[in-house]
């Protein structure tokens, strides 16, 4: 593939996470939910257009196993990470966030479907699939893992311009106002590229895409269910 045609792929790839962006955003309910799976798809579709093999995406077959033992070491790592912060005084604030005060069977149709399949299905099949895949074939892995991770934190821009408000910690720090507002979003940025480099990183080492979701869907998903926890036994 001739360098322009790399650009004008990663543009296709960034424009097409742009609308998706904007539709999760402001479009109806459940917008991510049928995005997700679809968008993820024609990217799937996109990298093999344009010359990926399956384990340069890491769909390949070959790194199933890898991938599944580095899952379950991460869901397991995040659980025993969150269960000791949800049992601390001084950092249980970090859970108390107003956009996950769900109850029971919400909040396990969010951590168990929505999540999957709306969030974590098409980040890590975007950024450590196909631009990781594009990236690190023309660029080398230090590239690859730089800019899947840089363009992953300018993706959660707009998920964040509510979390100085949502998250009574951040908010706590941060304040309430238009000030806590860019902190919040520009402290989001910064760790979910930092967080991207971490998912970059399973996702080289084992091979498999299946890695980094699972650290990404623990991350999300028990971050989730833990909150509506409790949330459920402030309000008991």
């Amino acid at each position: 593939m001739t360098h322009r045609r790399l650009l004008l792929v990663l543009g296709a790839v960034v424009a097409i996470l742009t609308v998706v962006n904007i539709a999760n955003k402001y479009g109806p309910s459940g917008t991510g939910l049928v995005a997700g799976p679809l968008v993820a798809l024609i990217l799937v579709l996109l990298g093999r257009r344009a010359g990926l093999s399956w384990h340069d995406l890491g769909l390949s077959r070959h790194t199933l196993l890898p991938g599944l033992k580095y899952a379950l070491g991460a869901v397991a790592a995040v659980a025993v990470v969150y269960a000791i912060g949800a049992a601390i005084p001084a950092t249980r604030p970090a859970f108390h966030d107003v956009r996950y005060h769900l109850h029971l069977s919400a909040a396990l149709v969010t951590a168990f479907v929505v999540v999957p399949l709306g969030t974590v299905l098409l980040e890590e099949v975007a950024f450590r699939g196909v631009l990781m895949g594009l990236v690190n074939r023309h660029r080398g892995a230090v590239w690859a893992s730089l800019t899947s991770s840089v363009l992953f934190g300018l993706w959660h821009i707009l998920p964040s311009l509510r979390l100085n408000r949502a998250n009574d910690a951040v908010g706590s720090v941060l304040g309430t106002g238009l000030t806590g507002q860019v902190l919040a979003v520009a402290g989001a940025v910064g760790f979910t590229a930092l967080a991207g480099l971490l998912l970059c990183e399973l996702r080289r080492r084992s091979g498999s895409l299946l890695a980094a979701a699972a650290l990404h869907w623990a991350t999300n998903g028990l971050g989730l269910l833990i909150t509506a926890g409790l949330a459920a036994v402030r309000i008991a």
